[in-house]
């Protein structure tokens, strides 16, 4: 079957009955990859074409059945993100969707209200944004500037909610759900005082929402600027990496050069020596804020997963703060020794 007739098929018109129930409308699924990402897809993440909605009709059975008040969306397009980003796998494609939705029905800071309407000063302050062009390997490449933001005007939640409305935004794109995304992280400027906003219990639920939680491949993270206090920032974020994410992170200090070894000076832009001109945060920040609909759902009232209550999690929430706490108060010395 060749890659054109692989992507224009659409999935069946009827469904069970439990699934009309649940969703009568739900929308056919038209694959957008191209020829040679349907073939990536393949290499890479064992997607065959062929058997493409049968895996999404096995995932959504098992959502059905194991977790029917689960609350999630039922579409095609949506729980490919999930396949894809656990290699069509049925049983880890659904743990992460589980995780998914247990991780923003527990920490109501971060996912009540989410819209971009909600973080326009997180998204004015240039604290993230995305650039305009595209690496090499097709990832669109996310720019974090911590310094941008002044803890005296918000939390440092604020700035979790706009990374996290930004990976939802990226992750719509079928080329990212297959070629993933690469970070940016420009720690100029970051003082003592504003590290100690990320402690281990914040570090925990990030890390633990970006590796288990959410359907993206995180393909590098690369650091510049940092200065020596990142020493004690990277001691409280590598308990909580996976090995394989750990060996993705690369430290660049100011060497530009070594930065363009990762990410090509083509696309970047000239604050970081490349040749895109001055870097502009607007076209990004009015993409996003142009799809205020597509976030209207309040994620606060997503339904539990069947086999959980409320206060189980809440129990669980406690148990991993205090934790995080004793750790913080442990890593504390440390943070002031490296700066």
């Amino acid at each position: 079957m060749s890659g054109e007739s692989d992507c224009t098929r659409t999935s069946p018109s009827a469904g069970s009955p439990s699934d009309s129930e649940l969703l009568p409308d739900r929308p056919k699924y038209v694959c957008t990859l191209s020829p040679d990402l349907v073939t990536k897809a393949r290499e890479e993440l064992q997607e065959k074409p062929e058997w493409r909605l049968r895996d999404v009709q096995a995932l959504r059975d098992m959502v059905c059945k194991d977790y029917p008040s689960l609350g999630t969306c039922l579409d095609d397009a949506f729980l490919l993100r999930f396949l894809r980003a656990r290699k069509f796998d049925y049983d880890r494609a659904l743990q992460l969707l589980v995780n998914y939705h247990t991780c923003r029905r527990t920490w109501p800071e971060v996912f009540s209200n989410l819209k971009p309407s909600a973080i326009k000063p997180v998204l004015e302050s240039g604290f993230v944004t995305v650039l305009p062009h595209r690496d090499p390997q097709g990832r669109h490449v996310v720019c974090i500037r911590p310094d941008r933001w002044t803890p005296s005007n918000y939390p440092i939640t604020e700035n979790i909610r706009a990374i996290y409305l930004t990976l939802e935004k990226l992750i719509q794109s079928e080329e990212t759900q297959v070629n993933g995304i690469v970070i940016l992280a420009d720690y100029k400027g970051v003082s003592l005082s504003k590290a100690s906003h990320f402690g281990p219990f914040v570090a925990k639920k990030v890390i633990g929402i970006l590796q288990d939680g959410f359907p993206i491949r995180i393909k590098a993270v690369n650091i510049i600027n940092e200065p020596r206090i990142f020493k004690g920032i990277f001691a409280i974020i590598k308990p909580f990496l996976k090995e394989k994410i750990a060996n993705r992170f690369f430290l660049h200090g100011s060497d530009l050069n070594s930065l363009h070894q990762n990410i090509p000076p083509v696309i970047l832009p000239e604050e970081y020596g490349g040749t895109a001109g001055k870097l502009d945060i607007s076209a990004w920040n009015e993409l996003l804020l142009a799809s205020e609909e597509d976030f209207l759902h309040d994620f606060s009232e997503l339904v539990l997963p069947c086999d959980s209550s409320p206060h189980d999690l809440l129990v669980s929430g406690d148990a991993d703060e205090k934790q995080c706490d004793d750790s913080l108060r442990g890593m504390k010395p440390q943070l002031y020794y490296c700066y």
